[in-house]
């Protein structure tokens, strides 16, 4: 299978990823923007275990040539083969396949490169940057970690989507989007310092995209000094 992906499907198949054929069982729209769409899983939980925030790569056709990109699963039932999958829907191959896709239609799957493992010591405090794409994994990461209280810095509209928070437990601090992500690192700057005083085991988990990703890690590695074992970050896009 992986062959037919151009050259990143062989790198991925020299790296010994795994590939799974899902099959569509419905969708949903959650807002107008947002879409979920539910699978099985074509053997890939029984294969592969499930894990918090996993993610797998799916494969789009893109005018004749092969077009991946990775979402986090949810909701994963290993026992049945089921799960969720949800889209921030936007211009794109990704998202056109979203809206118009119906029970029976099949995708073609990579799983590679996908992990987690839990902070130790566990966090005092989670800090949380995130935005409508990363959303999924947002609500996998508090869900796992749901002993510790957690700030979290959501960019965009969050009306209507389906978010996992306990406010009881989770301060959620809504963003609009403003100068290419500009906004949300200046609004983090300024509050982090602050909020670690006090705080002995952070723990920060930044999923944006890959301009905000990178300037909030620098930040928060080489300015803040965390140490690495204390920060997680992935770019989920591309400006």
């Amino acid at each position: 299978m992986g062959q037919g992906h151009g050259w990143e499907g062989a790198v991925l198949k020299l790296l010994r990823a795994k590939d799974f054929v899902f099959t569509v069982t419905g969708a949903e729209d959650v807002t107008p923007h947002y879409r979920r769409v539910h699978l099985t899983d074509g053997g890939m939980l029984a294969a592969t275990g499930v894990h918090p925030t996993m993610w797998v790569r799916l494969w789009f056709d893109n005018a004749g040539k092969p077009h991946q990109r990775a979402y986090t699963l949810v909701d994963s039932d290993p026992a049945a083969g089921t799960f969720g999958l949800e889209f921030a829907l936007h211009e794109g191959v990704a998202s056109d396949w979203a809206r118009t896709v119906k029970p029976g239609d099949t995708i073609e799957a990579t799983v590679h490169g996908t992990g987690f493992t839990d902070p130790d010591p566990a966090p005092s405090h989670v800090f949380a940057i995130a935005d409508a794409a990363s959303l999924p994994a947002l609500n996998s990461l508090l869900t796992t970690l749901d002993s510790a209280p957690a700030t979290v810095w959501f960019e965009g509209d969050q009306a209507g989507l389906p978010f996992r928070t306990d406010p009881s437990r989770h301060d959620v601090h809504t963003l609009p989007r403003r100068d290419a992500g500009a906004h949300l690192v200046a609004q983090v700057k300024e509050a982090l310092p602050d909020l670690l005083t006090g705080t002995p085991d952070p723990y920060v988990w930044i999923a944006c995209d890959t301009t905000t990703t990178r300037a909030l890690i620098s930040y928060v590695r080489k300015e803040l000094g965390l140490p690495k074992q204390r920060v997680n970050a992935l770019g989920y896009w591309r400006p």
